[in-house]
């Protein structure tokens, strides 16, 4: 029986990868590449020949049977099209398969867009929530759980959506600190600090390239209490949601620093 050997690649420059990773990639039997396009200009670069299959999102289920069968006759290495895999990217069911087959899994730490991005936002770095990709069609629900958070916000997000994404954010939190990290470690690498309203200006005038990683402040002391325009939204959002107007008055006092009588008065006043 094989290692699962789940490697960390670059997520820009072919430069920040470890010796061990290169190392592991040149000693496996097979490497599992979420996109094999990519991972051949990486192991090109460092001729690197080992054999390269295809694992990405819409077949890692059903894949996942064939790399085990290669891994009870040697060692496999899963990689992502950069970054860490599992993190936003394939590789959980695959991860989560070979630990109930009892397949030793070991990690090869490498770059990460989420904390390379932290660490240069000039954001809070103590306690942050990686968000990852928000729903495409109805990010707020989401964003409304997150809003009463201290925690510093990771997320990503592709270019076309990104005006979108921060007009939710804009309306959900309010006006806060946010950095807009662009293709990182990359040519154009470039990294816009400010707030959420002049970030929507500058995305305005700057028409989104490449991908974003985007690290939001969290709530302060002074606005984990709502206002009430956003206690009355949340509690409508919950009543469409299907929830009784004794759990929706509930839910919103529990998220926005309101008592639940003064919430279930609001909603009966505007009945």
């Amino acid at each position: 029986m094989g290692n699962l050997y789940v490697v960390g690649t670059p997520i820009g420059n072919l430069e920040d990868i470890t010796l061990r990773a290169l190392r592991i990639l040149k000693e496996v039997r097979l490497i599992a590449a979420e996109d094999t396009r990519k991972a051949g200009v990486l192991l090109s670069h460092y001729q690197i020949t080992t054999p390269v299959t295809a694992y990405f999102e819409a077949i890692e289920r059903k894949k996942a049977s064939s790399i085990l069968e290669t891994l009870d006759e040697g060692d496999v290495a899963l990689i992502s099209e950069a970054g860490m895999p599992g993190v936003s990217d394939p590789g959980y069911p695959l991860i989560v398969a070979a630990i109930e087959r009892g397949i030793p899994v070991v990690p090869v730490p490498g770059p990460s867009a989420h904390t390379t991005a932290l660490v240069v936002s000039g954001l809070p770095t103590d306690r942050f929530v990686f968000v990852g990709f928000l729903p495409r069609k109805n990010p707020e629900p989401v964003l409304r759980e997150l809003v009463s958070s201290t925690a510093t916000l990771i997320l990503y997000e592709a270019p076309h959506r990104l005006e979108h994404t921060l007009r939710a954010m804009h309306d959900v939190f309010g006006d806060r600190p946010i950095a807009l990290c662009r293709e990182l470690t990359k040519l154009y690498e470039e990294v816009w600090r400010g707030e959420l309203e002049g970030a929507l200006s500058w995305v305005a005038a700057h028409p989104p390239r490449g991908e974003y990683t985007l690290v939001v402040g969290g709530a302060s002391d002074a606005s984990v209490r709502w206002s009430e325009a956003q206690v009355r939204d949340a509690f409508s959002a919950h009543m469409a949601d299907g929830l009784s107007r004794s759990q929706a008055a509930r839910e919103v006092a529990r998220r926005s620093g309101w008592r639940r009588r003064r919430v279930y008065e609001l909603s009966v006043d505007e009945a």
